[in-house]
């Protein structure tokens, strides 16, 4: 059966009061962004939901799409008929003929926003059920576990039916709540923290450090691979590559060796938050889990966010590894997380690095260096990539140096 149209249920956007127009606006630009492939699908807003006509676009390609735009709560291939019991026992009929195999059973879920048809809920679900037990030999009635569940909707416009309800993502749409920085190393934990970011409605624009001779190029491509991943549930991705050579070598000849994590992790936010400023975003995002290693205890947090009145956000902070590596799994991350390529977190590590540093030990050994014409630097060195879902012609698009 060739679908006509989709409807969108919006879930959490439904909460949001007198702001709701603004988060349904970004909603459907996103969901445009993202099917920018099938140009005559087109896009109706309203304040309950949003339907999506097809205007011939494979409705299983388009489905495929929505299941990764954050801010859809449910959507379910529906036809529309006109307002008359004789149209809606056809359609429902073929919907459950798509469907039916011997042995299912079905029930039918009617709802009656129009309150001025005919029938009413009972009613309908006796008309309609009545007519597919008649026409489809073997079909069974359970209205507690049914195998298919068809759902028949009244409104004003005319009937709405359908037989799949598919989950969406849920959250809020990407951009609604502002852009961040992603402190994006090639690890299992800061694409998660990406991830989870952009549920909550954040645009991100990943930052990742590079050392060339120490860390290769398949540890950037590594990163861009992520990134590309990503890119499919926010229709792309800005990735700044930071040299940063110069200044991990310049810490690790300065500083005590049990002090450079400390002071690495500093720099590197000092760097992120010079490039905030640059992009206009709001707040840092990292891949931190409490406890997990030497610079994510809470001392060491204490040391490093001292650099920054910048907000940094830590979605994975209460999480174990195992559930950071569920969600890895689920997004399609975890098996390029764990190609072997150095990246610079994991270079010069120092055997017994600081778990409880002290600030005014770390602010002392970095007051022999000034950093800002290595931060400076690094920023005018900054290559910009803008990286997109795969299949996408012109993915991988590199921009012009923006600094």
């Amino acid at each position: 059966m060739n679908y006509e149209r989709i409807l969108i249920r919006y879930g959490e956007i439904s909460t949001k009061g007198r702001n709701r127009n603004r988060f349904i606006d970004k909603l459907k630009s996103n969901i445009i962004n993202s099917l920018k492939d099938y140009p005559q699908v087109r896009v109706q807003g309203t304040r309950d939901r949003m339907f999506l006509m097809l205007n011939g676009a494979p409705s299983e390609a388009v489905c495929s799409k929505l299941s990764k735009i954050f801010g859809i709560q449910s959507f379910s291939p529906t036809i529309k008929v006109d307002k008359n019991l004789n149209d809606i026992r056809d359609a429902a009929l073929s919907l459950v003929n798509k469907l039916y195999l011997p042995g299912k059973t079905f029930k039918v879920s009617a709802r009656r926003a129009d309150k001025t048809f005919e029938l009413d809920t009972h009613e309908l679900n006796h008309e309609v059920g009545g007519f597919i037990l008649k026409n489809v030999e073997g079909i069974k009635v359970d209205v507690k576990n049914p195998d298919i569940n068809l759902i028949v909707e009244i409104r004003k416009e005319g009937a709405y039916l359908s037989s799949e309800v598919i989950q969406g993502t849920g959250g809020m749409p990407v951009g609604s709540s502002g852009k961040s920085m992603l402190m994006l190393s090639g690890g299992i934990d800061s694409p998660v923290a990406g991830y989870l970011s952009m549920k909550r409605g954040v645009e991100i624009e990943a930052v990742h450090f590079y050392s060339p001779p120490f860390t290769s190029e398949r540890a950037k491509q590594k990163v861009l691979d992520l990134s590309e991943k990503l890119a499919a549930f926010s229709g792309s991705v800005k990735v700044h590559v930071v040299p940063f050579t110069e200044i991990q070598q310049t810490i690790h000849q300065q500083v005590p060796e049990n002090y450079t994590m400390t002071s690495t992790r500093r720099l590197m936010l000092r760097l992120a938050e010079e490039l905030r400023k640059k992009n206009e975003g709001f707040a840092i995002i990292t891949g931190e889990s409490l406890g997990q290693v030497a610079s994510q205890t809470l001392e060491s947090m204490l040391a490093i966010n001292e650099v920054t009145s910048t907000p940094v956000l830590r979605p994975l902070i209460s999480m174990d590894k195992l559930e950071i590596i569920d969600i890895a799994k689920d997004i399609d991350t975890h098996e390029i997380s764990n190609l072997p390529y150095e990246d610079c977190c994991t270079i010069f590590t120092p055997a017994s690095p600081k778990t409880k540093p002290k600030l005014e030990k770390v602010q002392y050994y970095e007051s022999f260096v000034d950093f800002a014409p290595l931060i400076e630097k690094a920023i005018d060195g900054t290559e910009t990539i803008v990286v997109k879902p795969k299949g996408n012609a012109d993915a991988h698009e590199e921009l012009k140096d923006l600094f």
